[in-house]
């Protein structure tokens, strides 16, 4: 029986499946890898392979999501659950027109609304819309396709966050009306099941129990971002004031930034 190796990596900064798409694609060009498991909530990823785990974690290194190598063994190769390509498109064209769904309902609602929250977390959809998209191209595309989308992705998402970013500061310093609490709380729990659904349908394809745990939610910043324009809104109407749903803003566009420096890296 043949046998290879599986090699187990902690990455802490790995909390979103969309990050999960940016590592599948990055480690895509490496020939030798038989398959790749991903744990979300326990921030590991097993790649099974043939070849030398030093440059598989240099490519992890790269995205910079704090990663290490736990442990590398052998295993027989019927263990392994290689990736099904038909089951892993029609996953990801799910999961990408929800994402695009709530981008275009959240920027509409955040301009009728006039909250920055709602329109920094637009951005974040498309963020994630954007990554799953890029990785659609990537299955059976080839390495040059797939850096230059990666590429144009990035630099248009950065652009975007640095135009909301500006808008932010302008806001802060010419004052304008309240923007609508009712309109931020109720388009960001929408977005939150979302989100959710999202989780649940990525989770469910790795689990032949197809259960959900709370940690699988909880570990995501998408969600995390959806708890905060939620809060935010509150504030708003609590505050009568403005400036919760300006800092809710800012947080999110230096995160969509961040995330566009990451695909840039791919």
């Amino acid at each position: 029986m043949t046998r290879i190796k599986k090699a187990t990596f902690h990455i802490a900064k790995m909390d979103c499946p969309s990050e999960e798409q940016m590592i599948r694609m990055k480690l895509s060009d490496i020939t030798g890898i038989e398959g790749l498991e991903f744990d979300i909530p326990n921030r590991t990823l097993q790649v099974f392979h043939t070849e030398n785990e030093e440059a598989i974690f240099q490519k992890l290194d790269e995205l910079k999501f704090d990663t290490k190598l736990v442990n590398s063994i052998e295993v027989d190769v019927p263990n392994i659950n290689l990736n099904n390509e038909k089951q892993e498109r029609s996953l990801l064209i799910q999961v990408l027109a929800i994402n695009f769904f709530f981008f275009v309902l959240e920027i509409a609602t955040g301009l009728l609304a006039k909250s920055m929250g709602l329109l920094a977390d637009s951005l974040d959809m498309l963020a994630d819309s954007l990554v799953y998209g890029m990785a659609l191209f990537a299955i059976g595309g080839t390495i040059m396709l797939k850096k230059r989308i990666a590429k144009m992705a990035g630099y248009f998402q950065f652009t975007l966050a640095i135009i909301g970013f500006a808008e932010v500061l302008r806001r802060f310093i010419y004052a304008e009306e309240l923007p609508s609490f009712q309109l931020m709380i109720f388009i960001s729990f929408f977005a939150l099941l979302g989100n959710a659904l999202c989780l649940y349908l990525l989770q469910k394809s790795k689990s032949k129990e197809a259960h959900m745990q709370a940690s699988m939610i909880f570990t995501s910043n998408d969600v995390i971002v959806n708890l905060g324009v939620i809060i935010a809104g509150t504030l708003v109407y609590l505050s009568h004031s403005m400036y919760p749903d300006l800092l809710i803003g800012i947080i999110v566009f230096i995160l969509v930034a961040r995330g566009a420096i990451k695909i840039v890296q791919l």
